[in-house]
Order: structure tokens, then sequence, then C-alpha cells
């Protein structure tokens, strides 16, 4: 990560607002992230009270076969993948790119993972993979997956601390991130204090359009005058 982390303050303050509306932030303060930086395809979310902003760590796996390695390189990457996940800043969210072929074949989160993860001060999970153990899974752990499914296969990290792209994000390790059951949006760590006041100015401009729809009486009348005030078109 290139820039010392946000203060608590700010990261509570963005917990205040869903991802869409921060995406809508971002066109204010970042012009230039408009079209991309977030997912662009559907994930599953078990919990749609869901809310992460903490700052990515990132790994890409797969599950349709053996990794080829020996028991004590697979145990020397797993070691290091876990120091990968364990490490500051605070608090973290998971990002991991299942490069199967098929992603979901086998599932990497699950009742120990999550749990693992949670213990390691990890938010949750944004994948293109799977998850299972969803009775059993670490309480109050995020997910946006791509699919549900039974088994882990044969999973195993590939790489660990690289950069990674899940459902059209990409996302490089240290990145701040914003999900929900919407999505997920990675957030420039330059702006990031400005979001929640575009955010704030966004919500407050919506409203005065959400409320008047809702009133009795509404028209296109009521509507062109709140959209076109001084009657220009």
């Amino acid at each position: 990560m290139d820039t010392a982390p946000l203060s608590a303050d700010v990261l509570e303050e963005l917990r205040q607002f869903d991802t869409p509306t921060v995406c809508n932030a971002l066109e204010i303060v970042a012009p230039r992230r408009r079209a991309y930086g977030y997912t662009t395809s559907p994930l599953v979310c078990p919990d749609p009270d869901t809310v992460m902003v903490g700052y990515a760590r990132t790994a890409t796996i797969r599950a349709n076969a053996p990794s080829g390695r020996s028991g004590a390189d697979d145990l020397a990457v797993r070691v290091g993948y876990y120091r990968h996940m364990a490490a500051g800043p605070q608090p973290t969210i998971t990002v991991i790119q299942d490069i199967d072929a098929s992603p979901g074949y086998g599932a990497w989160w699950g009742e120990v993972n999550s749990s693992i993860h949670a213990g390691l001060g990890s938010l949750g999970v944004i994948t293109n993979g799977s998850i299972r153990d969803l009775g059993e899974w670490a309480p109050g752990f995020g997910a946006l997956a791509g699919s549900i499914g039974p088994s882990h296969a044969w999973v195993h990290v590939v790489e660990y601390d690289v950069a990674v792209t899940v459902h059209g994000m990409t996302v490089r390790p240290g990145d701040l991130i914003h999900a929900d059951r919407h999505g997920a949006v990675v957030v420039p760590a330059d702006v990031a204090a400005d979001v929640p006041a575009a955010a704030a100015k966004i919500a407050a401009a919506e409203r005065v359009l959400i409320d008047a729809a809702r009133s009795e009486g509404f028209s296109i009348n009521r509507l062109t005058a709140l959209l076109d005030p001084k009657g220009d078109h």
C-alpha cells in the first residue's frame, strides 16, 4: 500500500453508505473512475446486511486438480498465505480469484477458513469462487461469492499478495474496498476522505426527487419543475 492507512473515523463514515452510493460519489471526486474499479457481475451474498470497508489481501486459487507441489511446499505456501492475510493495516477484506476454467469447482471458503480469516482480522471475502458450510460460517464474516457449492475438491492457493480480478474488479494488495450486497468497489486512497461528503450531497439531492415522487399529486409537471427549476427546457 502506497499511502498511510485512513483514520478509523473515515472508515466508519464510509460504512454509513451503501456501495452504489459510494460508486456515485466516486463519479464526483474521481471522475475517471466512472466506468471501472467495481464488480460488474452478480455475486452471492448470504447475509444481506453485509457491509465491509477494509484493505485488500489477495490470492489466487485452483481446485480442479492437485497443486503438484510437494507437501512441504504446499505447507510453505499456505503459511505464507496466512501471514499475508494477518499483515496490517487492518481491518482487511480477503479478495480471492478462482482461476479454474470453471470457477467454483471447489470451495476455499467454509467453516474453517471463515473462522481463521475472521480471527486474523478479515471482515469477509470477495471471490468469484464458491463458498460452503453456510450454517457453520464464522459469525459476522461477510461474503460475496460467485456460487455456493458442497466440496473443496483439491482447492489450494496458487499465489498470494498479487493483483487479482474478481467479476470485473481488479484489486491490488492494500487497496481500500467498500462492499455490500450489491457488490464491491475499490476506493482510491487519495480521495477516500472526500467520499462521505460527496455521498451525502448526492443522497440529499436524490431525496428531493424521491420524496416528491412518493407524495400525493406528483406529476410530470412537478418532476419537470424539480429537474429544470429555471424552466429553460
